[in-house]
Protein backbone atom coordinates (compact mmCIF):
# COMPACT_ATOMS: atom_id res chain seq x y z
CA UNK A 1 0.00 0.00 0.00
CA UNK A 2 0.71 3.25 -0.11
CA UNK A 3 3.12 5.24 2.87
CA UNK A 4 0.56 6.93 5.30
CA UNK A 5 1.85 10.28 6.99
CA UNK A 6 0.70 11.23 10.59
CA UNK A 7 0.20 15.11 11.12
CA UNK A 8 1.54 14.76 14.72
CA UNK A 9 3.24 18.04 15.82
CA UNK A 10 0.44 20.44 17.05
CA UNK A 11 0.63 21.62 20.85
CA UNK A 12 -2.45 20.05 21.71
CA UNK A 13 -3.44 23.26 23.27
CA UNK A 14 -7.23 22.16 24.13
CA UNK A 15 -5.81 19.64 26.31
CA UNK A 16 -4.05 21.59 28.63
CA UNK A 17 -2.60 21.12 31.50
CA UNK A 18 -2.24 17.15 30.37
CA UNK A 19 -0.15 18.40 27.05
CA UNK A 20 2.00 20.80 28.76
CA UNK A 21 4.98 18.27 29.08
CA UNK A 22 3.38 14.86 26.71
CA UNK A 23 2.52 15.21 23.15
CA UNK A 24 -1.22 14.08 22.31
CA UNK A 25 0.22 10.95 20.82
CA UNK A 26 1.35 9.60 24.15
CA UNK A 27 -1.79 10.49 26.22
CA UNK A 28 -2.50 7.17 27.78
CA UNK A 29 -5.50 5.70 26.53
CA UNK A 30 -6.32 2.37 28.22
CA UNK A 31 -3.11 0.91 29.12
CA UNK A 32 -1.00 2.38 26.38
CA UNK A 33 -0.37 5.49 24.64
CA UNK A 34 -2.60 6.28 21.44
CA UNK A 35 -0.29 6.39 19.07
CA UNK A 36 -0.36 2.57 20.04
CA UNK A 37 -3.74 2.30 19.26
CA UNK A 38 -3.41 4.31 16.11
CA UNK A 39 -0.78 2.18 14.81
CA UNK A 40 -2.05 -1.17 15.83
CA UNK A 41 -4.93 -0.05 13.26
CA UNK A 42 -3.25 0.76 10.37
CA UNK A 43 -1.03 -2.10 10.36
CA UNK A 44 -4.77 -4.07 10.56
CA UNK A 45 -6.03 -2.22 7.22
CA UNK A 46 -2.12 -3.47 5.54
CA UNK A 47 -0.02 -0.61 6.06
CA UNK A 48 3.09 -0.99 6.20
CA UNK A 49 5.18 2.64 5.84
CA UNK A 50 4.73 5.57 8.51
CA UNK A 51 5.92 9.05 8.25
CA UNK A 52 5.84 10.73 11.80
CA UNK A 53 5.20 14.10 10.87
CA UNK A 54 6.27 15.63 14.63
CA UNK A 55 7.85 18.91 16.23
CA UNK A 56 6.54 19.75 19.61
CA UNK A 57 7.66 17.48 22.04
CA UNK A 58 8.66 14.87 18.91
CA UNK A 59 11.30 13.29 20.86
CA UNK A 60 8.99 11.72 23.08
CA UNK A 61 7.22 10.30 20.18
CA UNK A 62 10.37 8.64 19.03
CA UNK A 63 11.83 7.39 21.44
CA UNK A 64 8.39 5.19 22.32
CA UNK A 65 7.45 4.54 18.70
CA UNK A 66 11.30 3.68 17.42
CA UNK A 67 11.59 2.14 14.15
CA UNK A 68 7.67 0.74 14.24
CA UNK A 69 8.87 -2.57 14.51
CA UNK A 70 6.77 -3.82 17.45
CA UNK A 71 3.75 -2.47 15.45
CA UNK A 72 4.54 -3.95 12.71
CA UNK A 73 5.36 -1.59 10.27
CA UNK A 74 8.54 0.66 9.20
CA UNK A 75 8.51 4.10 10.60
CA UNK A 76 10.21 7.16 9.86
CA UNK A 77 10.09 10.79 10.65
CA UNK A 78 9.85 14.16 9.13
CA UNK A 79 10.77 17.18 11.77
CA UNK A 80 9.02 20.80 11.94
CA UNK A 81 11.54 23.41 11.77
CA UNK A 82 12.17 26.09 14.22
CA UNK A 83 9.16 28.16 12.78
CA UNK A 84 5.87 26.09 12.10
CA UNK A 85 5.03 24.86 8.54
CA UNK A 86 1.20 23.76 9.47
CA UNK A 87 -0.42 21.12 8.37
CA UNK A 88 0.35 21.17 4.74
CA UNK A 89 3.95 22.85 5.66
CA UNK A 90 4.54 19.48 7.28
CA UNK A 91 3.81 17.24 4.39
CA UNK A 92 5.62 19.12 1.84
CA UNK A 93 8.66 18.71 4.40
CA UNK A 94 7.87 15.08 4.67
CA UNK A 95 7.76 14.62 0.92
CA UNK A 96 11.46 13.37 -0.12
CA UNK A 97 10.05 10.42 2.49
CA UNK A 98 6.32 10.02 1.09
CA UNK A 99 7.09 10.26 -2.58
CA UNK A 100 4.61 11.38 -5.30
CA UNK A 101 1.41 9.73 -4.03
CA UNK A 102 0.31 8.35 -0.51
CA UNK A 103 -2.32 8.47 2.42
CA UNK A 104 -2.16 11.47 5.57
CA UNK A 105 -3.78 11.25 8.66
CA UNK A 106 -4.40 13.25 12.09
CA UNK A 107 -2.04 12.64 14.97
CA UNK A 108 -5.23 12.78 17.30
CA UNK A 109 -7.36 10.88 14.80
CA UNK A 110 -9.02 6.94 15.39
CA UNK A 111 -10.37 6.20 11.75
CA UNK A 112 -11.44 2.64 11.64
CA UNK A 113 -12.77 2.05 8.05
CA UNK A 114 -11.21 0.35 4.85
CA UNK A 115 -7.89 2.02 4.11
CA UNK A 116 -7.64 -0.10 0.73
CA UNK A 117 -10.72 0.81 -1.12
CA UNK A 118 -9.86 4.49 -0.08
CA UNK A 119 -6.31 4.07 -1.34
CA UNK A 120 -7.71 2.33 -4.54
CA UNK A 121 -10.67 5.01 -4.94
CA UNK A 122 -8.37 7.82 -5.14
CA UNK A 123 -5.88 5.87 -7.69
CA UNK A 124 -8.26 5.25 -9.82
CA UNK A 125 -9.56 8.67 -9.96
CA UNK A 126 -6.11 9.99 -11.23
CA UNK A 127 -6.80 13.27 -9.22
CA UNK A 128 -4.26 15.08 -7.12
CA UNK A 129 -6.37 14.41 -3.77
CA UNK A 130 -9.16 12.14 -2.35
CA UNK A 131 -10.83 13.59 1.29
CA UNK A 132 -12.94 10.84 2.72
CA UNK A 133 -16.46 12.06 4.14
CA UNK A 134 -18.58 10.62 6.74
CA UNK A 135 -22.25 11.84 6.84
CA UNK A 136 -22.34 13.15 10.09
CA UNK A 137 -25.42 16.14 10.00
CA UNK A 138 -24.11 18.18 13.20
CA UNK A 139 -23.37 14.87 15.40
CA UNK A 140 -19.83 14.61 16.11
CA UNK A 141 -18.42 18.02 14.94
CA UNK A 142 -20.48 20.74 12.88
CA UNK A 143 -20.20 19.57 9.33
CA UNK A 144 -18.31 21.04 6.78
CA UNK A 145 -18.68 19.27 3.92
CA UNK A 146 -21.44 19.22 0.36
CA UNK A 147 -21.11 16.09 -0.84
CA UNK A 148 -23.25 14.49 -3.66
CA UNK A 149 -23.10 11.83 -6.60
CA UNK A 150 -19.67 10.87 -5.48
CA UNK A 151 -18.32 14.29 -5.66
CA UNK A 152 -16.79 17.03 -3.24
CA UNK A 153 -19.21 19.98 -4.01
CA UNK A 154 -18.39 22.47 -1.24
CA UNK A 155 -15.35 22.24 1.73
CA UNK A 156 -15.39 24.96 4.74
CA UNK A 157 -14.86 24.86 7.98
CA UNK A 158 -14.81 28.16 9.06
CA UNK A 159 -18.24 29.13 7.05
CA UNK A 160 -20.40 25.91 6.65
CA UNK A 161 -23.46 26.42 5.05
CA UNK A 162 -27.03 24.36 5.38
CA UNK A 163 -26.13 21.90 2.66
CA UNK A 164 -23.12 20.65 4.51
CA UNK A 165 -24.20 17.40 6.12
CA UNK A 166 -20.74 15.95 5.43
CA UNK A 167 -18.03 15.92 7.73
CA UNK A 168 -13.85 15.46 6.74
CA UNK A 169 -13.07 12.49 8.11
CA UNK A 170 -9.67 13.12 8.32
CA UNK A 171 -7.98 10.55 6.18
CA UNK A 172 -6.90 11.92 3.12
CA UNK A 173 -4.84 10.71 -0.27
CA UNK A 174 -2.30 13.41 -2.19
CA UNK A 175 -0.05 13.05 -5.31
CA UNK A 176 2.33 15.74 -4.24
CA UNK A 177 1.39 17.92 -6.96
CA UNK A 178 -1.41 18.59 -4.90
CA UNK A 179 1.15 21.04 -2.83
CA UNK A 180 2.91 22.70 -6.11
CA UNK A 181 1.36 25.87 -5.58
CA UNK A 182 1.96 26.48 -1.86
CA UNK A 183 4.86 28.81 -1.48
CA UNK A 184 3.93 30.69 1.88
CA UNK A 185 3.92 29.11 5.36
CA UNK A 186 2.67 28.28 8.16
CA UNK A 187 0.17 26.51 5.25
CA UNK A 188 -3.49 24.69 6.71
CA UNK A 189 -3.83 21.38 4.76
CA UNK A 190 -7.68 22.57 4.69
CA UNK A 191 -6.79 25.29 2.18
CA UNK A 192 -5.44 22.10 0.04
CA UNK A 193 -8.25 20.56 0.56
CA UNK A 194 -10.58 23.61 -0.59
CA UNK A 195 -8.52 25.00 -3.26
CA UNK A 196 -8.56 21.20 -4.70
CA UNK A 197 -12.34 20.87 -4.24
CA UNK A 198 -12.73 24.50 -6.11
CA UNK A 199 -10.99 23.29 -9.04
CA UNK A 200 -12.89 19.96 -9.49
CA UNK A 201 -9.54 18.28 -8.37
CA UNK A 202 -10.96 16.52 -5.19
CA UNK A 203 -12.18 13.31 -4.93
CA UNK A 204 -14.74 11.84 -2.53
CA UNK A 205 -15.26 8.83 -0.98
CA UNK A 206 -18.13 8.14 1.84
CA UNK A 207 -16.97 5.93 4.92
CA UNK A 208 -19.28 5.08 6.93
CA UNK A 209 -17.77 3.94 10.69
CA UNK A 210 -17.89 6.82 13.16
CA UNK A 211 -14.50 8.35 13.78
CA UNK A 212 -12.90 8.63 17.39
CA UNK A 213 -10.35 11.81 18.26
CA UNK A 214 -8.56 12.56 21.35
CA UNK A 215 -8.30 16.11 20.45
CA UNK A 216 -10.68 17.20 23.07
CA UNK A 217 -11.36 16.02 26.71
CA UNK A 218 -14.89 14.74 24.91
CA UNK A 219 -13.18 12.52 22.45
CA UNK A 220 -11.16 11.68 24.47
CA UNK A 221 -13.51 10.03 26.51
CA UNK A 222 -15.61 8.39 23.35
CA UNK A 223 -12.47 6.58 22.40
CA UNK A 224 -11.69 5.21 26.57
CA UNK A 225 -15.53 3.81 26.36
CA UNK A 226 -14.45 2.22 23.12
CA UNK A 227 -11.36 0.43 23.69
CA UNK A 228 -12.85 -0.53 27.30
CA UNK A 229 -15.78 -2.11 25.20
CA UNK A 230 -18.20 0.13 26.70
CA UNK A 231 -19.14 1.67 22.73
CA UNK A 232 -19.74 0.25 19.27
CA UNK A 233 -18.31 1.41 16.19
Amino acid sequence: MLPIAILAGGLGTRLHPLTTALPKALLPIGDEPFVAHQLRLLRANGLENVVLCVGYLGEQIRDFVGNGERFGLRVEYSWDGETPAGTAGALIRALPLLGSAFLAIYGDSYLPCDYRAVESAFLGSRKPGLMTVYRNEGRWDASNVEFAGGRILAYDKRQPTPRMQFIDYGLSAFRSSAFDEITEFPADLAGVHQRLAMKGDLEGFEVHQRFYEVGSFEGMRAFTALIEGKSQM
